[in-house]
């Protein structure tokens, strides 16, 4: 009678305490309740302390919420539940894995992981991008009758793409009784992430109900592989079918825009984002502005810019970027100056367009004062990129040997950007002892690349040196080396249109051939009038 009656009086205790803790949002409250709950030995209840647990979780006071559930004896399914649901919300993947296993060891006693465990389980192991620990825990899944859950087959397909599974990934897909649209937009993301685009288009052409997340998927993925074209028609033939873009899709397309300088769907975008409120979010202001700037509308950008209310570190670097790569160097230095300013804290990219506009302009002072802050005022690692447009600045201003210097002492080792750059001033200011230097690297790094032999050669036919000359042409065709054929892109009427030397495949060729003679000809007589003009001038 007594041991019922304390089970009334603990039962009591908990609701009293459930009713308060259900109103406690902060931490503070939460340990002055903590402490009443110590008075009346209420610690071990799996009830009040999933309650605080879930209280630590919203607070971001995980270690805090960590000791409560270690010191609980006997903790339940729930409790376990609510730790795994913490460490993974504050992304600690590891523990949330270790109280996983510490989980599966209470099986004997009746405690066994349910359909609340796995979706966070699961989400930690393709965080951990451990494709072993997946397979074991879709075993476990298995094992303890979820398999046939769609939410928790959804998180086992994205954790196999996250790991780059794809094979288990397709297996999972196939055994699945029921295939949603989250089932087909992760296999989908899948292969484009591993550059499969025939196999994601595949797959995309035989879904069923696309989504706007379908459509965006193959953009972004066309997009990250550089297959600019298809992700333009992509696009298009989601607005056919009458899908209109969110902004993510937006932000997907563009960079497509700005590589292949469709300019005209870049400004139709931009008035569209401008028609759907969507200019107020940065991301979408920001990819604009990277596409004017590649697409040589620096203006343009530099009007986007000024109208964007709320800079980040992205828009600032953009635009000083975009300046600098169009001759603007002194308004890109002026802009980083005005950036301090504002107290927007430059990162690597900033300073990669900022080196970039002092290189453009010959400042190589500047340079190096700029190179040296960003280790010592903002604590920022220079990397590879940092290195190359320091060694062009100082190749352009004819530091030839202090370039090397540089070079000689990267942390890192200097990929053919670096030395081609430096093969380049070597030619300008006819430094041949250091060109060879800098073939040997590039022999290394680009055996198959003819474009640097012939700049060698090129070096040595300027210092009269024709034996050097001969050499170097014996070399190449040794090597049965063959030039990249040039490449160019051109829109007209909005469809963007490639062109490779030498390529007569396409069904318009003959015309476009037989119009550049008519040009020819014409600008043949134009210069013939114009040399024609100053003797009837005299006379």
């Amino acid at each position: 009678m007594a041991s019922r009656m304390g089970v009334l009086a603990v039962r009591e205790l908990e609701d009293m305490f459930i009713a308060v803790l259900r109103k406690c949002n902060k931490m503070v409250e939460l340990k002055r309740i903590h402490a009443q709950m110590e008075k009346f030995s209420l610690l071990q209840s799996n009830f009040l302390v999933t309650r605080m647990l879930d209280i630590c979780d919203q607070s971001g006071e995980i270690q805090y919420g960590a000791l409560l559930f270690k010191k609980v004896v006997e903790p339940n399914i729930f409790l376990y539940n609510a730790m795994i649901r913490a460490y993974t919300h504050n992304r600690m993947y590891v523990l949330t894995i270790d109280v996983y296993k510490e989980m599966l060891k209470q099986v004997a006693e009746q405690i066994v992981p349910d359909r609340f465990t796995y979706p966070f389980v699961i989400r930690s192991c393709g965080a951990l991008l451990n494709v072993w620990s997946s397979r074991q825990v879709h075993g476990h899944v298995c094992k303890f009758g979820l398999s046939g859950n769609n939410m928790i087959e959804n998180s086992l397909l994205d954790m196999y793409v996250k790991c780059d599974g794809i094979t288990e990934a397709h297996n999972l897909f196939d055994e699945m009784t029921e295939r949603d649209v989250i089932s087909w937009n992760s296999l989908i993301s899948g292969h484009m992430k591993l550059g499969q685009a025939r196999k994601a288009r595949a797959l995309f052409e035989d879904m069923p109900n696309k989504t706007i997340v379908s459509w965006t998927a193959m953009i972004s993925g066309y997009t990250k592989i550089g297959c600019f074209s298809d992700a333009l028609d992509v696009f298009r033939r989601m607005q056919i079918v009458g899908m209109q873009p969110d902004w993510i899709s937006l932000v997907a397309v563009l960079p497509a825009c700005a590589q292949l300088g469709a300019l005209e769907l870049g400004k139709w975008i931009h008035f569209y984002a401008e028609k759907r409120g969507f200019l107020r979010n940065i991301r979408v202001c920001n990819a604009l502005i990277e596409m004017y700037t590649k697409c040589g509308s620096v203006d343009q950008a530099l009007q986007l810019f000024n109208k964007t209310s709320e800079k980040d570190v992205v828009t600032w670097s953009t635009m000083i970027a975009g300046l600098a790569h169009h001759g603007k160097a002194h308004e890109a230095i002026e802009l980083f100056h005005e950036m301090e300013k504002k107290n927007v804290e430059p990162n690597e990219i900033t300073f990669v367009g900022l080196l970039s506009a002092c290189g453009h302009a010959g400042l190589s002072d500047e340079g190096l004062l700029y190179f040296e802050s960003m280790q010592n005022l903002y604590n920022i690692e220079p990397g590879i990129e940092h290195y190359g447009c320091l060694v062009d600045l100082l190749g352009r201003t004819g530091q030839i040997d202090l370039a090397l210097k540089l070079i000689n002492g990267m942390k890192m080792k200097p990929d053919s950007a670096i030395w081609g750059s430096l093969l380049s001033s070597c030619r300008t200011y006819r430094n041949l002892e250091t060109a060879v230097i800098a073939m040997e690297h590039l022999l290394e790094l680009e055996p198959e690349d003819t474009g640097n032999l012939i700049l060698l050669a090129n070096i040595y036919a300027d210092l009269g040196k024709w034996d050097g000359v001969s050499k170097m042409r014996k070399f190449i065709r040794s090597k049965s080396m063959k030039k990249t054929p040039g490449c160019s892109v051109i829109e007209v009427d909005s469809v963007i249109q490639e062109f490779v030397s030498g390529d007569y495949t396409k069904t318009f060729s003959k015309d476009v051939f037989v119009m550049l003679d008519v040009l020819s000809l014409h600008q043949m007589e134009t210069v013939d009038s114009v040399e024609i003009v100053p003797e009837l001038c005299v006379e």
